[in-house]
C-alpha cells in the first residue's frame, strides 16, 4: 500500500497553490492578458515593430504562466479523484501511481513557488548574460562555450527566446567571451543567481598527455532596461569602434565592417555587438547592453558592491561559486547552497532548475539575514 497520507499531501498542495495564486494576482493577470489580446488584434500593431514585439512577448509569457498554474491545479484535481477511486476499490497499484504523480506535482509546485520569491526591483526584467573565459587557457575557453550553451539550452527548454549580441571566438577552441539576452519575464531574477565564477575539473581533451585540468569562467547577469529607466549617456562619454565580424578560424561572418564596439570612457565598460548585418543595428543593440550594464553599476554603487556587479570576478582559484567535476568523479556542486547533482552532462544540457531554485532561496535567506 502507499506510504503517505494523501489527504494531508493534497491539502498542503492546495494551500501552497492558493498562496501562489494570491502572489501572482491571477485576476490581474487575466485582465492584463485580455488587454494585451486586444492590442495584438489591432491592425496597426506592427507599425511599431519594437512595441509589437514587446506586447506579443509579454502576452505569450503571461499566458504561459497562467497556463502552468491552471495545469497544475488540474493535476491536483485529477490525482485527488484517482486516490478516491483507488481507495474505494482498494487498488494498491493505482495508489502507488498516484503517489508517484504527487511527487512530480510537488516538484512542479515548488518550481512555481520560487517565482513568487522574485520581488526585487528588476527581477521581472529580461536578462542580458555575459560569459568570459578565465584562468585555464584553451580549456577555459571551451568551458565558457559550454556555459553559454547551458544557459541557452535552459532557455530553449522553457521556450524563451534568446538573442546573441556578440561572440568572441578563441584561437584553438571555445569562446573568449559572449553576450546574449534571454527574453522572458523574470529572466533576470531567475538567472541572476548564475552570476559569479564557475570552475571545471576534467581530463583535458586538449592535453595530449591526458592530464587533469582545472579551468575557470565568469558569468555576469544584468537586467534589460525599460523606457522608464533613466540612464543618460552623453555622446562624449562613448567611444565607438567598428570592425569586421569574425567566426571560428577567422571565417568572416559579414562582408563589411559592421561589428560595433562601444566603450564608456568614465567607467571603462566595453560592449560589442556583431549579430546584425547592419552597423546601425549593431550600434543600437550594443547601446541596449551598455545601458543595462551601466544600470547595474549604478545599483551596485548604491549597495557598495561595484566590483562584483561590474563583473570584476577574477575567474580563478579561490572565488568560484560552483564546481563542475568530471574527473575523478562526476558531480556539480554549488558552494553557496550546497546543492549538488551527480549528472554533469544533464546540467550542461540546460537542466539547471534545481540550482536556480536553490540559489534564489539562498539569496532570499541572505537578504533577510542582512536586514535583521
Amino acid at each position: 500500500m502507499a506510504s503517505i497520507d494523501f489527504d494531508v499531501e493534497i491539502k498542503q498542495l492546495r494551500a501552497t497553490m492558493k498562496t501562489i495564486g494570491q502572489v501572482l494576482d491571477l485576476d490581474g493577470m487575466r485582465a492584463e492578458i485580455a488587454d494585451l489580446g486586444q492590442r495584438v488584434a489591432a491592425p496597426d500593431l506592427w507599425d511599431d515593430q519594437e512595441n509589437a514585439t514587446r506586447v506579443t512577448g509579454r502576452l505569450s509569457a503571461l499566458q504561459g504562466q497562467l497556463d502552468r498554474f491552471t495545469e497544475l491545479d488540474g493535476r491536483i484535481d485529477d490525482v485527488e479523484i484517482m486516490v478516491q477511486l483507488a481507495q474505494e476499490e482498494n487498488d494498491a497499484g493505482t495508489l502507488t501511481e498516484a503517489e508517484t504523480e504527487l511527487g512530480k506535482i510537488h516538484k512542479a509546485v515548488e518550481n512555481l513557488e520560487v517565482r513568487t520569491l522574485l520581488s526585487g526591483e528588476y527581477d521581472e526584467r529580461e536578462a542580458i548574460i555575459s560569459v568570459r573565459s578565465g584562468a585555464g587557457g584553451v580549456d577555459a575557453a571551451d568551458f565558457t562555450e559550454m556555459l553559454m550553451r547551458m544557459c541557452t539550452r535552459w532557455a530553449e527548454r522553457n521556450k524563451y527566446p534568446v538573442e546573441v549580441y556578440e561572440t568572441s571566438y578563441a584561437e584553438e577552441a571555445g569562446l573568449k567571451s559572449a553576450t546574449f539576452a534571454v527574453k522572458a519575464p523574470y529572466a533576470y531574477g531567475t538567472l541572476s543567481v548564475e552570476a559569479g565564477t564557475h570552475r571545471l575539473v576534467r581530463i583535458s581533451p586538449f592535453d595530449n598527455q591526458g592530464r587533469r585540468q582545472t579551468s575557470f569562467a565568469a558569468v555576469e547577469v544584468v537586467p534589460v532596461l525599460e523606457q522608464t529607466d533613466e540612464i543618460e549617456i552623453p555622446d562624449e562619454d562613448i567611444r565607438v569602434d567598428v570592425y569586421r565580424s569574425g567566426g571560428p578560424g577567422g571565417q568572416s561572418v559579414n562582408t563589411t565592417d559592421s561589428a560595433v564596439r562601444q566603450t564608456h570612457l568614465p567607467t571603462g565598460t566595453v560592449v560589442s555587438c556583431q549579430n546584425e548585418k547592419s552597423q546601425l543595428q549593431n550600434k543600437a543593440s550594443a547601446m541596449i547592453v551598455l545601458k543595462a550594464k551601466l544600470l547595474a553599476l549604478k545599483k551596485a554603487e548604491e549597495k557598495a558592491q561595484l566590483d562584483a556587479m561590474r563583473g570584476d570576478v577574477q575567474a580563478s582559484w579561490g572565488d568560484q561559486m560552483r564546481n563542475y567535476v568530471l574527473n575523478p568523479y562526476q558531480m556539480v556542486k554549488d558552494l553557496r547552497t550546497d546543492y549538488e547533482v551527480g549528472n554533469p552532462q544533464a546540467v550542461f544540457d540546460g537542466d539547471i532548475d534545481g540550482f536556480l531554485e536553490a540559489g534564489i532561496r539562498w539569496r532570499m535567506g541572505a537578504e533577510k539575514a542582512a536586514a535583521s
